[in-house]
């Protein structure tokens, strides 16, 4: 189980590959992130720091204290290892622990990293007050861009439908575990997130590197992504949250199914 936030992801599996392992391992990864800089999804940092290994992503809409609970909860497993897919459906699965199979490794990673962005903004919109609408518009138009992002970047458009795309957009945008959604309330309460995120520890909100790393694969594949940018700028250009609404409001009408 690859565990560490997505940041650490690279001095872990430094030390790992030191270290003797069976041919045969899977390694299950559970971070949901971008690494800063290089931009690798964490199916790209396990091909270059441990080979040609056998590898599985667990995504979805899973916050860890329900699932330590036992509420029911759904998620998805994808590898382009059909039977490591199904040994890792096989270990996880039991009566409150559902897990459905893909081979879509790129638009599952991507989705689950993706959705912190938007949680942000979500956090942002609560913290700002404002209402229902607002997050529904959020949330909707959040996941046709992840989709437009993650298309362009490989993946494939149904996968954003489903548990580690609009399942766990859902979940992270409307939870009160959320980190990420904390993280953006606070910001849209006129907090500073340096402020925010020294209050917080050794807590990591994985979207707030996500949305750099996440606007760089934008720019680099040439996607629209403008609920990112503007997460992007309130983060790491101090840009008003309320001015970063009324930007998106008053972009040039277009018709819903814009690719």
């Amino acid at each position: 189980m690859l565990a560490a936030p997505s940041q650490y992801m690279r001095d872990l599996l430094g030390k790992l590959a030191a270290v003797p392992r069976p041919a045969n391992l899977i390694y299950v990864n559970v971070a949901k992130g971008i690494e800063t800089g290089s931009c690798k999804r964490m199916s790209e940092l396990v091909a270059e720091l441990l080979g040609d290994v056998r590898y599985a992503i667990l995504s979805g809409p899973s916050h860890a204290e329900e699932v330590a609970r036992r509420v029911p909860t759904a998620v998805m497993t994808a590898s382009h290892d059909p039977q490591a897919v199904l040994a890792v459906q096989q270990a996880f699965m039991n009566e409150y622990l559902r897990i459905y199979t893909s081979d879509d490794v790129v638009g599952a990673e991507l989705g689950g990293a993706l959705k912190n962005v938007l949680a942000l903004a979500a956090g942002i919109l609560d913290g700002m007050g404002l209402g229902d609408n607002t997050k529904a518009a959020l949330m909707t138009r959040g996941i046709v861009e992840m989709a437009r992002l993650g298309e362009s970047l490989g993946g494939r458009p149904e996968t954003f439908s489903g548990l580690s795309g609009i399942g766990d957009l859902i979940v992270t945008c409307t939870s009160k575990h959320s980190r990420n959604r904390h993280v953006g309330e606070e910001l849209g309460k006129g907090r500073k997130l340096v402020e925010i995120q020294k209050e917080m520890g050794m807590v990591v909100a994985e979207g707030v590197t996500t949305a750099s790393g996440a606007y760089q694969l934008a720019r680099r594949a040439n996607a629209t992504t403008p609920i990112i940018d503007e997460v992007y700028a309130t983060l790491y250009a101090d840009k008003d949250p309320r001015k970063a609404v009324r930007d998106l409001m008053s972009r040039d009408p277009k018709p819903e199914i814009h690719r």
